[in-house]
């Protein structure tokens, strides 16, 4: 199954890859000036995944995290999100709050994953969500986070990279 992406016209270059070298850049702009990104990310990952809900999402997670990160904190709130995008310029969200009830400390932990990532190749879908759990254990972006991301996801570096290919064709 091929995705048919909406192109945004008005967007002139690429996004999402401010981070990457001035070359690797260029040679994605010209695939997607040329219209082959497209086909670039179809050939690579032809099919998408079926966890198009919040409970399926759930269930999704749920298994990476007890393949992985088992003894972690337990999660209360796994959901697709609308907001995320337009609110926070992210494509997921981690966030966890600590609070005293009597003599015990209760921590709530929620994932909020980006509503784009309903219709998207499983890889990607998957690495954002090794990424939010990776931050139950690794709060800031730091050398430990990217390995423990690594050891659950061991492309996790190229996911990434066509993950932030894919988002400059989906109208955002």
């Amino acid at each position: 199954m091929h995705f048919n992406f909406y192109i945004n016209t008005l967007m002139p270059e690429i996004n999402y890859l401010q981070a990457y070298p001035e070359n690797i850049r260029q040679q994605v702009q010209v695939l997607f000036d040329e219209k082959k990104l497209e086909d670039y990310i179809n050939k690579k990952y032809p099919t998408h995944h079926g966890v198009v809900n919040d409970k399926l999402l759930r269930e999704y997670v749920l298994e990476i995290k007890n393949q992985y990160i088992k003894k972690s904190s337990p999660l209360s709130k796994i959901i697709f999100d609308p907001k995320i995008h337009v609110i926070n310029h992210a494509l997921g969200l981690h966030s966890f709050v600590n609070r005293k009830q009597g003599n015990k400390i209760k921590s709530k932990n929620e994932i909020r994953i980006s509503h784009i990532f309903k219709k998207c190749p499983e890889p990607f879908l998957n690495m954002i969500v090794v990424h939010e759990l990776a931050h139950l254990k690794e709060k800031e972006h730091n050398k430990a986070f990217y390995q423990l991301c690594q050891n659950m996801l061991p492309d996790y570096f190229q996911l990434e990279f066509d993950m932030r290919c894919f988002l400059n064709l989906v109208k955002l």
